[in-house]
């Protein structure tokens, strides 16, 4: 509930990550351009160069995009030649991904762009700070998963 005076600290807050949020994402998807790249694909690059062999749900969950945007992200990959996706159906009927070399050198050299992005976000701050950040945000994200079944979450 919004205070007398104006919005509470925790609104203040809300809107200070998503604003960072939205900063942080134009700025990689500048950092992207140069390999044809927006984040929601590098996301997806980088999901599979973590974990080979993903669905597209997974992906989906990964890259925070709905699963028929991931299919449609994942047929551009493909036609582009960076990944490659199981002619076979598994479990669920969804077909596996994984990296193709070059998808795999994509990746790789984008992770740098991507890298010195977050880099300058963090700079200002101590390397003390950094891992106290951390912990406060997986704080909040968690609080946020665990008020998810309650009325308004």
């Amino acid at each position: 509930m919004p205070g007398p005076d104006g919005p509470t600290t925790a609104e203040e807050l809300g809107v200070l990550v998503k604003q960072t949020q939205s900063v942080l994402h134009l700025r990689m998807d500048d950092a992207l351009r140069p390999f044809a790249l927006r984040v929601p694909q590098y996301a997806c690059l980088q999901a599979l160069a973590d974990d080979p062999g993903s669905t597209g749900s997974e992906l989906a969950r990964r890259a925070f995009v709905s699963r028929q945007s991931m299919n449609v992200l994942l047929q551009g990959l493909e036609g582009r030649g960076l990944v490659e996706r199981s002619a076979d159906p598994g479990p669920r009927r969804e077909r596996t991904t994984t990296l193709t070399p070059q998808g795999r050198d994509v990746v790789d050299r984008a992770r740098g762009a991507v890298a010195e992005v977050a880099d300058a976000m963090v700079a200002p701050l101590s390397p003390a700070d950094r891992p106290r950040l951390r912990t406060l945000l997986v704080t909040c994200r968690d609080a946020l998963l665990a008020g998810e079944g309650s009325a308004g979450g």
